[in-house]
């Protein structure tokens, strides 16, 4: 592959950024950042890649182009490149639902230009191009996405592409990814954020110092919910319908919690105490983590 376009260079793109140079995957790489902030941050960390002026500059040339920006700005972007990709360049993105963005494509996209979206699942409550990390996306799972008119040369180029980075992959459709990370990612998130805004109505209306004693299990919701609101927003409002089904679920087995509490139901609460027990050795197994007291932090 001669030329790579990097669109948005925060923490993924930037990691992004690092691995194709390490990997030597491209000879050129081409980087688009709209904020001044983070073009000062991209040329003191001196990353590999040229900064361009514009979408067009970079569309160009390019044999693939990944948007790693919020799915809110793909519309625009699109707009902006449409007259300038070459038929042969193929594009991807990183985006984490699928069934609104595939929408937003094919509506926008001119129809000779070829895009097969990618979800590498990485990534961290932190943004930017200084948290980049060259080995991000190492041992990692990459959803491929595959659509009716999905072309299998462009899988595989994408398949190749993943692969050279690090990721594990893995091909879906749309409509199953947005099911699977409805529950798996798209929820915890949404769980976290409203934890973290029960503590602060609460704090405020004990009147108590609340978020100083944090317990382990607040202080780890609060990572997650310190994540990028301009990403998660987008991911909410674009995987809706998914995510409403996974809210409902919660919302009736944390009911079914609240009736065992009230009733003092022993059978039933270690049953389901000692059944999502099991969830956590399996992640385990899995390699989705490490079997390490606190996560590994010490």
């Amino acid at each position: 592959m001669k030329n790579i376009f990097i669109i948005g260079c925060g923490l993924l793109g930037s990691s992004l950024v690092r691995s194709i140079q390490k990997k030597k995957i491209a000879k050129k790489i081409f980087i688009y950042e709209k904020t001044k902030k983070n073009i000062l941050k991209i040329k003191k960390l001196k990353l590999p890649g040229r900064i361009v002026k514009s979408v067009k500059e970079g569309a160009i040339n390019s044999d693939l182009i990944i948007f790693c920006t919020p799915m809110s700005e793909y519309k625009n972007i699109i707009l902006k490149i449409n007259n300038f990709v070459s038929p042969n360049c193929l594009i991807t993105d990183i985006g984490s639902s699928k069934i609104e963005s595939s929408k937003i494509i094919r509506k926008f996209l001119k129809k000779k230009i070829s895009w097969v979206s990618s979800h590498p699942i990485a990534g961290s409550e932190v943004s930017g191009p200084e948290h980049g990390k060259i080995n991000m996306f190492n041992d990692r799972w990459c959803i491929l996405i595959k659509e009716k008119n999905t072309k299998k040369n462009h899988l595989n180029i994408l398949n190749k592409f993943w692969k050279k980075i690090g990721s594990k992959t893995v091909v879906m459709s749309p409509e199953k990814h947005d099911k699977i990370f409805s529950m798996t990612s798209h929820l915890p998130h949404l769980v976290a954020y409203n934890l973290v805004k029960s503590a602060q109505e609460f704090e405020k209306k004990q009147n108590y110092n609340l978020i100083k004693y944090s317990a382990g299990g607040l202080r780890d919701f609060s990572r997650i919910a310190a994540s990028n609101e301009i990403m998660w927003r987008d991911i909410f409002f674009d995987n809706k319908n998914n995510i409403t089904k996974a809210i409902n679920l919660f919302i009736k087995n944390l009911n079914a919690f609240k009736k065992d509490i009230n009733s003092k139901n022993n059978k039933s609460i270690l049953k389901k105490l000692v059944q999502t027990k099991k969830v956590r050795s399996k992640i385990i197994k899995l390699k989705q983590d490490i079997d390490k007291p606190d996560f590994g932090r010490n």
